[in-house]
């Protein structure tokens, strides 16, 4: 099995890790590990990796890749449930956790995945490949709910018509396919806005994020990976679009926030201490070079926060 992955902002990644030799990091989204292996080379013989991830096939390319490494450790697991996966490994705390929120080189390029909108393949677009795929979501979900998905998550201003396009073709027969979706969504789009991006690009991303409860997951995975840092520890986190982006933005501030008394207080009567410090106020982007190497890593943004105690 081959799973390629081209990971993004790989040394502005490895330096806002700022790996120590006998350190125990997660990869909670290790993909291919290319990022795992980053972090690996810059391990000595204590130090301690643990590759995380939800995708069968890349925890087939990760044992393929690692498995004979005796500092690795490889989970199929979702980076929601770092501190259970930590718990039953017996590891109190960790030196630094990496998450990469976003679909995998390997997984939009694999047609069959139904991610992409370029091939025609089932629509599935399940990263664990189980559950209800996003056929099931398009031929079922009642018309609002369809909006609501499309309108929040892929931040597509014409929701309701991409809605009604998708309620009528379906009673004529059901939509399984990634090409005839990307063809309904491109006839409910306005004609003078179909050449500016894909049409169905926002609602692919939606329906995607959707089917894999990506956002009540990366919620989960903020708290869960910053409290299982050890004092000194740094998270990191690369997202793909602006609704992840927000989040870890406003949750990596929450860590760092100390009192929270209101303004009128004379004195802080709260005691609350910023539990975190940021890395950087300012996402990290791709520079040129990697721009041009990888086009995929455009929308690429980098965070990370350190924690304090």
């Amino acid at each position: 099995m081959e799973f390629s992955h081209k990971p993004v902002l790989y040394e502005e990644t490895m330096k806002l890790l700022d790996i120590k030799e006998d350190g125990v990091y997660l990869d909670g989204t290790a993909g291919g590990g290319g990022h795992s292996s980053g972090i690996l080379s810059r391990l000595g013989d204590k130090g301690r990796l643990i590759c995380v991830d939800q995708d069968p096939d890349a925890i087939e390319a990760l044992t393929g890749r690692f498995g004979n490494d005796g500092r690795v450790t490889i989970v199929r697991s979702n980076f929601s449930e770092i501190p259970s996966v930590i718990e039953e490994l017996e590891i109190e705390a960790l030196d630094g956790v990496l998450m990469d929120i976003g679909v995998s080189s390997h997984q939009l390029d694999s047609a069959q995945r139904g991610f992409s909108y370029h091939q025609d393949a089932p629509l599935d677009m399940r990263m664990s490949q189980s559950g209800a795929t996003a056929a099931d979501l398009v031929n079922g979900l009642p018309f609002g709910e369809l909006v609501r998905i499309i309108g929040t998550y892929g931040e597509e201003k014409f929701a309701k018509n991409i809605a009604r396009a998708i309620e009528r073709e379906r009673q004529i027969s059901p939509i399984e396919t990634t090409l005839q979706l990307a063809e309904i969504v491109k006839s409910a789009y306005p004609a003078a806005k179909r050449h500016d991006k894909h049409p169905a690009r926002k609602t692919f991303q939606a329906l995607r994020i959707a089917v894999n409860g990506e956002l009540d997951r990366l919620s989960t995975g903020l708290d869960g990976a910053f409290d299982s840092l050890k004092a000194g520890g740094v998270l990191a986190v690369i997202t793909f679009h602006s609704l992840e982006d927000r989040m870890v933005k406003q949750r990596m501030n929450s860590f760092c926030q100390g009192c929270i008394c209101p303004k009128d207080f004379p004195v802080c009567v709260c005691g609350r201490k910023p539990g975190g410090e940021l890395l950087n106020k300012k996402p990290v982007t791709a520079g040129e070079r990697e721009l041009e190497e990888n086009p995929r890593s455009r929308s690429a943004k980098l965070r990370g926060v350190k924690k304090i105690f």
